[in-house]
């Protein structure tokens, strides 16, 4: 096997005398490469991060956390990763509990050197195909910029889910200048649009493709990349890749929200963003558009009603559980003229406003009538350097957000 497939493997084990037996149980192997250990679940989701070895070799008792809730972790950011559980109870339970999670094999230890090094062997041919597979269709780029040193290498992308309680208010505006605001050489951007009756994404990219988001959920179950690539349309002046609504109100009631959900979840594998612009009313799919999204901008202008809805939704958010640090709440078409700020209308709904894209009278009308976002030949001007600036602020939160899951994982 020529060295670039070598099987990379992590071992994690809160016993040091453990890693090193199985490291030297190993290293005679040439197929197989040792890429770093860990001590703890925690330690083994940053190492698997950093490292993204094909095979996780996961003691099942840690302190910290045990190894098959790490395994859900791992596997949810590395779906290529496979990981073989090693533990001194053999009970059925535990192994049930393991492969639910994602877990490839279980052993029982001591596992002896043949059984260890045949799994590893199924498991980092399996890895390698996966990512194989995802890496000729599409190969997916680090969410900064830049050609990562393993272009093999895959990651879930983030989800941003655009959402107003109010109609009237600019979301689709924000959604596909924001799209094209994260859209580099290097970074795969969808703009997906989830108002399935009335969603104009396309025609704000005068992108009128006979395909729809439709071909895809109806499909959800059986995806893979060469059937995303025939749907999806991209915008030639962007190079961002559109799912449109479907061409008529009656086919919304095609699509459920779990069929989105795995639509999105699947998208996650091939796209560093997924931009998602949902309609008013909290319809199956926005509900599901909400619950996978990393991030919700929620938004607002200075108008009552719109800020009596978003505090509706803000509540409605703490009575189900949605993490307001998910929440970033945006004031669009703000006019200093008017006397309502964005300060005060964070202080008065306990949710501050972290941005406010300036009115202009001008740039969004004739930007949606040309068909031509703002942000292809505007974005020098105040409201496209706002935009700018709130894609960074997602950034921020999205790496604030994973660093505090890191630190507090679920249980």
């Amino acid at each position: 096997m020529p060295p670039q497939e070598r099987i990379r493997v992590l071992i994690v084990d809160d016993i040091a005398e453990t890693r090193e037996n199985i490291r030297r149980m190993l290293q005679f192997d040439a197929n197989i490469e040792v890429v770093g250990a860990a001590r703890t679940g925690r330690e083994a989701i940053e190492e698997a991060q950093q490292n993204k070895p094909d095979v996780i070799i996961m003691d099942i008792n840690m302190p910290d956390m045990d190894g098959i809730t790490a395994t859900q972790e791992i596997k949810r950011k590395l779906p290529f990763c496979q990981v073989v559980i090693l533990s001194v109870q053999s009970d059925p339970s535990y192994m049930r509990r393991a492969m639910l999670a994602g877990a490839r094999d279980f052993l029982t230890k001591p596992p002896m050197i043949d059984e260890l090094t045949d799994a590893i062997r199924r498991a980092g041919a399996l890895a390698q195909e996966e990512k194989k597979k995802t890496a000729q269709a599409f190969p997916v780029i680090s969410p900064e910029g830049g050609t990562p040193a393993a272009p093999q290498v895959i990651s879930l992308g983030k989800v941003i889910t655009v959402y107003s309680p109010k109609g009237g208010t600019g979301c689709t505006t924000l959604a596909t200048n924001l799209a094209i605001a994260f859209k580099t050489e290097d970074r795969r951007v969808a703009l997906i649009d989830a108002n399935l009756q009335y969603g104009d994404v396309a025609v704000f990219l005068n992108e009128q493709g006979k395909n729809t988001v439709l071909d895809l959920a109806l499909r959800a179950d059986e995806l893979d990349p060469d059937i995303v690539q025939e749907v999806m349309v991209t915008h030639r002046a962007s190079g961002v890749d559109v799912l449109a609504a479907p061409s008529r109100p009656e086919l919304a009631d095609k699509i459920n929200g779990e069929q989105f959900a795995k639509l999105i979840e699947y998208l996650r594998r091939i796209y560093n963003y997924i931009i998602i612009d949902s309609a008013t009313f909290l319809t199956d799919v926005v509900q599901s558009a909400l619950d996978v999204a990393t991030v919700i901008v929620l938004v607002t202008t200075q108008d009552i009603p719109s800020i009596k809805n978003c505090n509706l939704f803000l509540t409605l958010a703490d009575a189900v559980g949605l993490k307001r640090e998910r929440i970033m709440f945006v004031m669009n078409r703000y006019d200093k003229r008017v006397a309502i700020t964005p300060e005060r209308v964070g202080e008065s709904l306990r949710q501050p406003i972290v941005t406010a894209i300036p009115f202009d009278e001008k740039i969004p009308v004739n930007a949606v009538n040309r068909g031509i976002p703002f942000m292809l030949d505007n974005r020098t001007q105040p409201i496209g350097k706002s935009i700018l600036a709130m894609a960074d602020l997602i950034k921020e939160r999205i790496q604030k957000l994973e660093l505090a899951e890191l630190e507090n994982p679920k249980t």
